[in-house]
């Protein structure tokens, strides 16, 4: 498969934008019946109240609950019983609703969605209910889990200062069990305006249809004011910062190093190359520091990098995270040798940047990740959804292989320079349990 060209394929759209202020994006595909819809808002966990951490979260849970027409079950059932699949998303920056179904489900969907974003049910039954659910979720996925939350959940408040970047957005218990249907309410009326949205029809559906069908169900649905975005810039690190805890459940350590990264709205190219040195440190094939600490030295079991703190690399805005996390094997040195093998290998980097090879294999193995993310329905819609909240065009996401192709040797010198270790966050896991 030539990945180069596919990647280039350009997905046409029509966007579309309706009087109460929702966007919609219509991406016809008909290579094969089926159509994915996506409704994404421009809320999420830094967006979410100081004192109800994971209220973002809790509210996605709500919007499965019932709505004006519909009771409790009932999205789920339409959307199954044709054969479909259906999920909720909460990031730090947007939360996403979306379907992949049979494109002669297409308008009982459009249905769906415009019908929760018109009167989600927000009863004090379905809110206990759900805090009771996601009560169930952070402890199974969090507390009871063997490095849960890890590194997002600790380095978060070590790289970050303020409550918005730095708080626990999966949910603490305690404060979510405080929440009321007032709350959850007014939550509903700030951030669910369809004017903070973006509907998007992908697959086999045309222009005319899909925009037809988003008049139809989604027109009457009320304008709101559209809130302003939280306010989450924070001067970037001056000095080293290092923390450590102990995870009872954990058979073995592990840490992770956090560095800030370029805006990657605003400078999509430096971040792209972020992304390059990613692979160009612990990919399988590439990865300097794969083949010196974990093949070669043996300091290492594994190691691993990725852009953003949730492993999120699109859709997530300024600030946010290159965060490399590491298993340093047992006999190994301690981690201060192992960070100053790390510095050795980005300062290489710095100076002498990666030779064409390398580079030409990170540009297309990017070239490849993007190919199996857009040529599923789901994942195309839900990017060209959040790319229309975080870039206000989605048709970057058309530009992402040849922007990639792009990075220069001189950009991935320019980002290994970044890496230094005074803008360095690390957190140390220390285990609790035995091997």
């Amino acid at each position: 498969m030539d990945t180069t060209l596919r990647a280039d394929r350009r997905y046409p759209l029509t966007p579309h934008v309706l009087p109460n202020g929702l966007r919609v994006l219509v991406a016809p595909g008909h290579d094969a019946e089926v159509v994915a819809v996506t409704v994404a808002y421009d809320v999420g966990s830094r967006s979410e109240p100081r004192g109800f951490s994971g209220f973002a979260h809790l509210f996605e849970h709500l919007m499965f609950q019932g709505s004006a027409n519909l009771p409790r079950g009932a999205h789920a059932h339409y959307v199954q019983s044709c054969g479909g699949v259906f999920n909720g998303t909460t990031h730090l920056d947007y939360t996403e609703y979306f379907q992949v179904l049979p494109s002669s489900g297409l308008e009982h969907a459009v249905f769906l969605e415009a019908d929760r974003m018109r009167a989600p049910a927000l009863t004090s039954a379905s809110l206990a209910n759900q805090i009771d659910v996601v009560a169930e979720e952070i402890t199974g996925a969090i507390i009871s889990r063997p490095y849960g939350g890890f590194p997002w959940l600790q380095l978060a408040p070590l790289v970050f200062d303020t409550f918005e970047n730095a708080h626990n957005g999966y949910g603490a218990i305690d404060e979510l069990r405080t929440a009321t249907t007032d709350q959850a309410q007014a939550f509903f009326e700030r951030y669910y305006a369809p004017g903070n949205a973006v509907l998007c029809l992908a697959g086999d559906v045309s222009a005319e249809r899909g925009i037809e069908l988003a008049e139809r169900y989604f027109s009457d649905i009320a304008a709101r004011p559209v809130p302003p975005r939280p306010v989450i810039a924070e001067p970037d690190l001056t000095a080293e910062r290092r923390s450590s805890y102990v995870d009872a459940l954990a058979p073995l350590p592990a840490f992770a190093s956090a560095w800030r990264v370029p805006d990657p709205a605003a400078d999509l190219r430096g971040y792209l190359a972020h992304l390059v040195l990613c692979l160009l440190l612990t990919d399988t094939a590439l990865g300097r520091l794969t083949r010196r600490l974990v093949r070669r030295d043996r300091w290492l079991s594994s190691v691993d990098c990725s852009l953003g703190l949730t492993g999120e690399v699109f859709g997530v805005r300024d600030p946010t995270c290159l965060v490399l996390t590491a298993s340093p094997a047992p006999d190994g040195p301690g981690i201060d040798a192992i960070l100053r093998a790390i510095d050795e290998e980005t300062e290489r980097l710095a100076v002498e940047g990666p030779d064409p090879a390398e580079l030409t294999a990170a540009t297309r193995t990017i070239s490849a990740q993007l190919v199996r993310t857009l040529d599923g329905l789901a994942g195309r819609a839900r990017h060209l959804a959040v790319f229309a909240l975080q870039h206000g065009d989605a048709e970057v996401i058309n530009d992402l292989g040849p922007l990639s192709r792009a990075v220069t040797a001189a950009d991935v010198r320019a980002a290994a320079a970044a890496l230094r270790p005074e803008r360095r966050a690390t957190v140390e896991l220390h285990p609790g349990a035995r091997p």
